[in-house]
């Protein structure tokens, strides 16, 4: 049995079916096929999965599509600008080598642009609080931090 939701993703309202059991992080790469947010332990662990749902993080991997259901919800393909530009921290992880493997990028991004959009001038145990529930395997925590604080200046700056 489907239930209807009405699901706005990255400022796109979608009328969906699913599965009352189906996750967030299903059906973004499932049915919408928004592949940056990835799934790692499936248990809300390592972050991987993280999405802003009303500018909040959420491990996608916990919540059900159903719960998200009336809320907003923000992805990595979300985050640049109209005209097809880097959101600042998707440039300061670029520019910054916080990239390697990949996977644990999206969580990081979204969850250091909640983070920012709170305050853009936060500090180093203030990053790695906000940072905390992402696991990178490939070890760029020092880039990461680096990255983020550098992307703090200049949102800071805009406001």
């Amino acid at each position: 049995m489907k239930v209807p939701i009405d699901l706005t993703v990255n400022g796109e309202r979608h009328e969906l079916e699913v599965e009352p059991w189906v996750t967030l992080v299903e059906v973004l790469r499932e049915v919408l096929h928004l592949t940056g947010t990835k799934e790692g332990c499936g248990e809300g662990d390592c972050g991987m999965c993280i999405v802003l749902a009303d500018g909040r993080p959420v491990n996608s991997c916990l919540v059900l599509a159903v719960d998200v259901a009336g809320r907003r919800v923000e992805t990595v393909e979300g985050l640049g600008g109209e005209d097809g530009g880097l959101h600042p921290l998707q440039r300061a992880f670029l520019e910054r080598g916080a990239v390697q493997c990949g996977f644990c990028t999206s969580g990081m991004i979204l969850s250091a642009k909640a983070m920012l959009d709170e305050d853009p001038k936060v500090g180093e145990e203030e990053i790695k609080r906000g940072l905390a529930g992402v696991l990178c395997r490939c070890g760029t925590y020092k880039k990461v931090i680096e990255a983020v604080r550098a992307a703090g200046e200049e949102m800071g700056r805009k406001r």
